[in-house]
């Protein structure tokens, strides 16, 4: 008998990872707390019309997220992470190619899926 997680389903479960703000960091945060203070170079607002949800790139479903171009920088430093929280929760941690940031610039993020692959 297979296994199906119906794609409403993974839906859902992507909308839960659906945040309020992004935040580029310099290190890899394990908190929201690292994500908003601790390591944080630069952040923006986030909003539904950030969202895209499509059939995965190899199976089940993903959400891309398209970050808002031009993001005030904070502070300075090398931002090697990018993370999503919503109020006080962090949500997802991903990498980036590391790029030195200077405080009172601006940075674009690009955009980039999480995926969910089919129950197996």
């Amino acid at each position: 008998m297979a296994k199906v997680i119906p794609d409403a389903i993974l839906d859902l479960m992507l909308a839960e990872l659906d945040g309020d703000a992004i935040h580029v960091c310099s290190a890899q945060p394990a908190t929201y707390a690292e994500a908003n203070a601790t390591y944080m170079l630069a952040q923006d607002v986030l909003g539904g019309g950030n969202y895209a949800d499509a059939n995965g790139d190899t199976s089940g479903r993903k959400t891309t997220l398209t970050a808002p171009t031009d993001s005030a920088i904070d502070f300075t430093g090398t931002a090697t992470h990018i993370a999503i929280t919503k109020g006080t929760t962090l949500l997802a941690v991903t990498t980036c190619t590391g790029q030195l940031l200077t405080a009172g610039g601006t940075v674009t993020i690009a955009a980039f899926d999480i995926e969910l692959g089919d129950a197996t």
